[in-house]
């Protein structure tokens, strides 16, 4: 057994584009396409302007995101082996019921591939559409157990929760394989979440964790299946991060200093900067991706923003370098349980001209990653 390796689908049109890259990711032996669930992206649109942003001079807007559930649909259609989830969505905008019903759907369209990636939900893709983003967590792990009842019974079920209420519930379309559901991977952080994942999860996918910090959350999710009489080892460690790959490693420092590489960092909670000595660009309150929407930055706010996030947290947060300094960067998490890597490419950002290398590099990176001993 060796590393699983992950990569970004295609998230805007032409679907074209999705199709062949779907294919070409399964050829190039990528074990997972990923697709974000996003109403609106991470870039600031006053600031999505060719001199600053390089890929605006091809891409007019920066909040362009096909649907996932229709883009899995798509890739499902031209591959045959690659897994296909999402990473992630959430229950705020998407009821449990429905969620679960659309990965049944996807089960049998994918033939079993389809990952259902779920995690609290982002302030970008709820607050400003008027909806209710109170007790996220509670919401979460809600959603969780009625997915669960739902896709473990097809007879009416009656569920009263903190947040969700059913009252002779059905849902009548089993899984293509007849016990068989479709795998659960949570983005959880804190400890409740962690352990809600060893409980009611099938893999655990986390963003831009030190090592530490991601070892004492592993033991979390293992100690919440342990609680719920469920076996830790069944558990996929994973883990999302921003990749800027190059040639050479210090090609990569050049890059981690581009504005538009930085700009993903502003979703960044305060207590990643202030553990570095930086206090957060936005404000020392700021609660990261709970709370940023950058389509509310003006271009002077976002600008000022941006250049003032130090190179040390874009050093940290990124994963940078050659495919071998990927790996090497990588040794220490599989050390303590790792087992999936979604390599969330974003070199380009700095320069459209690296669309091409970067994702053939990528490709290396992911045979130096697979040959990690376990």
């Amino acid at each position: 057994m060796s590393i699983s390796v992950g990569v970004p689908g295609i998230v805007q049109p032409p679907t074209d584009a999705l199709t062949y890259t779907a294919r070409r990711n399964e050829e190039r032996g990528f074990d997972v396409i990923w697709w974000p669930d996003h109403l609106m992206g991470w870039h600031p649109q006053s600031v999505w302007t060719p001199e600053i942003a390089p890929l605006a001079a091809g891409l007019a807007n920066p909040h362009m995101y096909f649907d996932p559930i229709a883009a899995i649909t798509a890739a499902a259609s031209v591959t045959e082996r690659i897994q296909l989830g999402t990473s992630v969505t959430e229950p705020v905008r998407n009821h449990p019921a429905q969620l679960a019903r659309a990965w049944l759907t996807l089960d049998h369209i994918t033939n079993g591939r389809a990952i259902l990636g779920i995690g609290a939900g982002e302030g970008e893709n709820i607050t400003p559409y008027g909806l209710d983003f109170d007790r996220p967590a509670t919401r979460l792990i809600d959603a969780l157990r009625v997915i669960r009842l739902l896709w473990e019974n097809d007879e009416p079920v009656d569920y009263e929760g903190p947040v969700y209420r059913l009252e002779g519930a059905v849902n009548g379309m089993g899984a293509r394989e007849p016990g068989r559901f479709p795998p659960i991977w949570v983005a959880a952080h804190g400890p409740r979440l962690c352990r809600a994942t060893g409980e009611l999860g099938d893999g655990w996918l986390p963003t831009i964790l030190d090592v530490d910090d991601y070892e004492r959350c592993w033991g979390l999710v293992r100690e919440g299946a342990t609680k719920a009489g469920r076996d830790p080892d069944a558990i996929v460690a994973g883990m999302w991060r921003y990749t800027v790959v190059t040639e050479d490693h210090e090609a990569s420092h050049r890059i981690l200093d581009h504005p538009m590489v930085k700009a993903f960092l502003l979703a960044l909670p305060t207590e990643y900067y202030t553990s570095r000595g930086h206090p957060h660009p936005l404000g020392d309150d700021f609660n990261g991706f709970l709370e940023y929407i950058p389509a509310r930055l003006g271009r002077e706010e976002a600008m000022t923003a941006i250049e003032a996030i130090p190179f040390e947290v874009a050093h940290d947060a990124t994963l940078h370098g050659s495919p071998a300094d990927l790996a090497r960067a990588l040794e220490p998490y599989v050390r303590v349980g790792l087992r999936h890597i979604a390599l969330w490419n974003v070199t380009f950002f700095a320069d459209v001209g690296l669309v091409a290398p970067s994702y053939k590099l990528l490709t290396e990176a992911k045979d130096e990653i697979k040959q990690i001993s376990l």
